[in-house]
């Protein structure tokens, strides 16, 4: 196969190596804004506009403040950022074989134009070192991915969840635990088990507080001191990241350390955890007839098996969520770990953020899709849970243990373990207990649908 050097957007996807890029790339449009290449040029542009605005406006002899003009102007460079942009700074680029003083020559070159600003050029990057600019810009970039991305696409599906958990809250429903049965549930209690860890889940990625430094080449501000000893540089650089909704991290070496971005990436992969869990319980539900799929016109479940609706979206979401959460617990346990003052290590791991967001907002489109084609079969629930009264020996050895019968385990496991019961081998043995008249009416009324304790209210409290 050949490839052109001029190739449509079909012919990228085609031919991309990720499927990120590829097959999904539709998934993952909403994420390049902050996570691209492009994406990571605007933030480190930004940051270095913020430093030069804040040095003119410090009092300095040898800059003074920018006039409103030419101050919007440079903010203008922001707003305005194009991949014309990302593409002149990558074509600088090639001479430098430096991105981040490609960015600081990009910058000059815009503003050769406005006298004022070209005669303060050389604050453009002053007395920062790349991490500088680097580190507050991933601050910045995983900041607005999580607001704008992340948090709203968990919402949608823990908002899906909470429906399902009080649309079902009293629709009994046999459990397993070992794959074998066990004391009933509600439909809507198993959704609301996992609304609840996925709630506390959400928690956790919400409060993560980004951080980042502006301290120089080895977080000592040494280059700063030495041109302006008389300014308090540790005051100065928190104003401008806090400027910019970030906490200052106050020591560090050349590079941030990352533990709150590892604190991020694993609050994220808790998240995916617990989807997986789901995507498998669900999974098996459907397997046994308790969730029928809706169908799609002209959609195939099978080469040769015309009959098939395969599960495929939870096992997408799977795979991908898998996927995921490799790229994300190798950035948690990689970035905080860096020789010395630094090594470059973490660099080219950082610019694998997209690929472990990417994996992320395929896997959740894909949960998404799943739960909303999912239709409840009462029926087969209903079927499977009346034809296990082996359920109720747990209530009945349990009354007899409160009205002190002998043996009352070791009686019902012999009547049931390993064995289907009918109801009425169950209701002659409660007869013919030694039980108050009322408590084995009870236990005479009660059937496997009726035994689900605190299920239902459980589930509505969510």
């Amino acid at each position: 196969m050949k490839l052109d050097d001029q190739t449509s957007m079909q012919d990228f996807v085609l031919t991309a190596l990720s499927p990120i890029d590829g097959r999904y790339a539709s998934k993952s449009t909403d994420l390049r804004t902050y996570l691209s290449e492009a994406g990571f040029m605007a933030h480190r542009v930004e940051v270095e506009i913020n430093w030069m605005i804040a040095l003119s406006e410090a009092g300095l002899d040898e800059i003074k403040p920018f006039s409103d003009d030419s101050k919007k102007e440079l903010l203008k460079i922001v707003s305005d950022f194009s991949l014309v942009d990302a593409a002149r700074i990558k074509e600088i680029e090639k001479t430098t074989n430096h991105d981040v003083k490609a960015v600081e020559y990009f910058l000059k070159e815009k503003i050769t134009s406005n006298e004022e600003l070209s005669k303060a050029s050389e604050f453009i990057h002053f007395a920062c070192t790349s991490e500088d600019i680097n580190n507050t810009s991933h601050a910045l970039m995983l900041k607005r991915v999580r607001a704008t991305v992340l948090l709203p696409k968990a919402k949608e599906i823990i908002n899906l969840v909470k429906n399902y958990a009080l649309q079902f809250a009293e629709v009994p429903m046999l459990s397993r635990t070992h794959g074998q049965t066990a004391s009933p549930t509600t439909l809507g209690k198993e959704f609301s088990n996992v609304l609840i860890r996925l709630e506390r889940a959400y928690m956790a990625i919400e409060s993560v507080e980004p951080l980042a430094k502006l301290n120089g080449a080895t977080g000592n501000y040494n280059a700063h001191v030495s041109a302006y000893p008389e300014i308090n540089w540790p005051e100065f650089s928190k104003k401008i990241i806090e400027s910019l909704g970030l906490i200052q991290n106050t020591h560090t070496i050349q590079i941030e350390p990352h533990d709150w971005m590892a604190a991020l990436f694993d609050a994220v992969a808790r998240f995916n955890t617990i989807l997986i869990d789901f995507n498998r319980d669900i999974w098996g539900y459907i397997s046994l007839g308790y969730f029928k799929q809706k169908l799609k016109e002209g959609e195939v479940g099978s080469s040769t098996m015309p009959h098939k609706v395969n599960p495929i979206d939870f096992e997408n979401s799977e795979g991908n969520l898998g996927l995921a959460n490799a790229v994300l617990r190798h950035l948690s346990e990689k970035l905080p770990i860096s020789r010395w003052q630094r090594d470059l290590t973490d660099s080219t791991v950082l610019r694998n953020l997209g690929v472990a967001f990417g994996y992320c907002m395929i896997a959740w489109d894909s949960h998404i899709k799943g739960l909303n084609k999912l239709e409840v079969n009462e029926g087969r629930i209903k079927e499977d849970i009346e034809n296990c009264w082996e359920v109720l020996a747990e209530p009945v050895q349990t009354v007899m243990r409160r009205y002190a019968l002998p043996q009352p385990y070791e009686q019902l496991k012999k009547l049931t373990r390993g064995q289907g019961i009918t109801k009425e081998a169950l209701r002659n043995f409660i007869s013919e207990l030694d039980l108050p008249e009322a408590a084995k009416n009870e236990l005479l009324e009660l059937t496997p649908e009726k035994y689900t304790g605190l299920a239902a209210k459980l589930a509505k409290i969510v």
